[in-house]
């Protein structure tokens, strides 16, 4: 099987549609709270003050001291300049999204594995109960699952509102933990959202390679009812799969799924409780060494974004 032309074998196709994101498919995403390229502003000059007036030497006794000048009228551009308004807001983007939720949850926290007490509280799953959280892997170097979901993740917020979406984080490294995975889920049936994807990365045995995309299976139990978004649900998978092949040139998952690059779960709480659209991606496996070269490569990452991104207009787009 060529994974270049790789099409989940349960997709439909569909009309042509024009391309999407191609103006920013490679781009480099500035992604911190602090802005990009430049520094903290820089120091002043040595000659910052040379303008100042430098004080006169004192009269001799018995001259009169000089009248002070009258003080210089400031002008009307130099007052304009020194008093610029702030620039408004910029409105959101509008685009073949404008009107639709996207919900997109970055798996895990980084700081999780300082609240163990917390993550470990169970919650209920529907099927049962299951932790509250986990800290998720890392590579054998040590980048953790934590940072790359949240980084791709911002990408791929990005790249969705640059096409009208609106788009929810079910956390932005702004809480000390969690969400705990009830929660998760929570704020994507809050938000009615029309998707909603989880952005994790494996934790498997080296030469487990590829992505994969898991599915909520049908369950109706514990307060749980995926009922109504198994259906769509698996063609929002299939089309984030295909979409993922192409965008990354990564191959499906040659340890789960069948080469497919899908998989249906029923012990994930994120899924069970959901009543939205949802799908989990798996990017890659940290555990193995040629995996983790893609994973840890910003470049890579966003070509990862891409992918999820082009799958979820597909779908919306349907």
């Amino acid at each position: 099987m060529r994974y270049d032309d790789f099409v989940p074998p349960t997709s439909r196709p569909g009309p042509r549609r024009r391309p999407v994101f191609a103006a920013v498919a490679l781009a480099g995403v500035c992604l911190t709270s602090t802005g990009c390229g430049g520094g903290d502003g820089g120091t002043l000059p040595d000659d910052a003050e040379a303008g100042a007036a430098r004080p006169s030497a004192p009269a001799s006794p018995g001259t009169p001291s000089p009248k002070p000048s009258a003080p210089e009228a400031t002008s009307p551009s130099a007052a304009s300049t020194s008093a610029k308004p702030k620039p408004k807001p910029k409105p959101p983007a509008r685009g073949p999204l404008t009107g639709r939720t996207v919900v997109i949850d970055p798996g895990h926290n980084p700081g999780n594995r300082d609240h163990t007490r917390e993550i470990n509280a169970q919650v209920a799953i529907g099927t049962g109960r299951k932790e509250c959280d986990t800290t998720g892997t890392a590579t054998d170097a040590g980048y953790a699952e934590a940072l790359f979901t949240l980084d791709v993740s911002r990408r791929l917020r990005t790249l969705l509102e640059e096409e009208g979406a609106k788009v929810v984080l079910t956390q932005d490294g702004d809480r000390p933990f969690g969400p705990c995975v009830d929660e998760r889920a929570r704020i994507g049936n809050a938000a009615g959202a029309d998707a909603v994807v989880s952005v994790h990365a494996d934790g498997s045995a080296t030469g487990n390679r590829g992505f994969h995309v898991i599915l909520p299976a049908a369950v109706s139990a514990g307060g749980a009812d995926t009922t109504k978004i198994v259906a769509p649900s698996r063609e929002l998978g299939e089309r984030i799969a295909g979409k993922f092949v192409r965008a990354t040139g990564s191959a499906p998952s040659n340890y789960i799924g069948g080469d497919t690059g899908l998989d249906t779960r029923d012990d994930l709480g994120g899924l069970n409780l959901s009543t939205v659209p949802k799908v989990f991606i798996e990017c890659g496996n940290m555990r193995d060494p040629q995996d983790a070269a893609l994973l840890t490569s910003a470049s890579w990452r966003q070509k990862a974004a891409l992918g999820i991104a082009e799958g979820i207009n597909s779908y919306l787009m349907r």
